[in-house]
């Protein structure tokens, strides 16, 4: 038992060397990918939910609408500590975004949904502004990072509480909105900066040494290894989901 299971382990470790890709952490991966699948069935309950008033989302999937984003954010902040090359895979991660902004503005136009849901500086916004901006926050130390996340995301809160109205209207991604400001998917820079921040101590913390944590579990088998698939691929899911979910929805109801 005990061999077979080494070889189902090393023959993981070879499908991955032969595909070309680096070691990772399979939970890291496996988190991602649990919770963009979660984020995908909240995002369906919640579009049932505004098409048919009957149905109610269930108080699990309102947590993750609510604070699925920020753990997101966190486990963004842990693998930019994991990997190399965090400014380009920002500029990839934010042009995702923008293809969400220029796909919400065509679907507007298309007369499918109203402007409020209008995509101005979402999730993928936000986590490539962060990814981009890693060189220079990894320069610090954790004594002068955790005091900043908390710091920024405080303030981030703060203007939650007691929003901030300003005339100028390129501020929004600071969470500086102008009068009448939607978005259809808002992660302003305060306080979601500070979360990455803490997820940048919590990543060195927890990993350094680069090395999972449950090094006894069997990545390979068929759940794990669905979810790592779906966290490795989770900003190409991310952008997909939207206009498919969408459109399938609309041809069911």
């Amino acid at each position: 038992m005990q061999n077979a299971k080494s070889k189902m382990q090393n023959d993981w470790s070879r499908s991955e060397a032969e595909t070309g890709k680096r070691s990772r952490i399979w939970e890291i991966d496996a988190l991602r990918g649990f919770l963009i699948l979660c984020v995908i069935a909240s995002h369906a309950l919640y579009f049932l939910s505004g098409m048919k008033s009957v149905i109610k989302v269930p108080e699990f999937i309102r947590f993750v609408m609510n604070y699925g984003g920020v753990l997101f954010v966190i486990l963004s902040g842990l693998s930019a500590t994991l990997g190399s090359r965090s400014f380009h895979r920002g500029l990839l991660v934010f042009a995702g975004g923008m293809v969400l902004t220029l796909g919400s503005y065509a679907a507007v136009a298309l007369g499918m949904m109203g402007k409020t849901m209008i995509i101005r500086f979402g999730v993928l916004h936000l986590l490539g502004f962060a990814m981009m901006l890693y060189p220079l926050l990894k320069k610090l130390p954790n004594t002068a990072l955790l005091p900043l996340g908390m710091i920024i995301v405080a303030l981030g809160l703060w203007f939650e509480l007691r929003p901030v109205l300003v005339s100028v209207k390129f501020l929004f991604p600071l969470g500086l909105c102008y009068k009448g400001f939607t978005s259809g998917d808002f992660f302003p820079i305060l306080p979601h900066l500070g979360w990455f921040c803490l997820g940048i101590a919590l990543g060195r913390t927890l990993y350094p040494t680069k090395q999972t944590l449950l090094p006894r579990v069997n990545a390979a088998a068929p759940i794990p290894r669905f979810f790592c698939w779906c966290g490795r691929n989770s900003l190409y899911i991310f952008i997909l989901h939207l206009p498919l979910l969408g459109g399938l929805l609309m041809l069911i109801l």
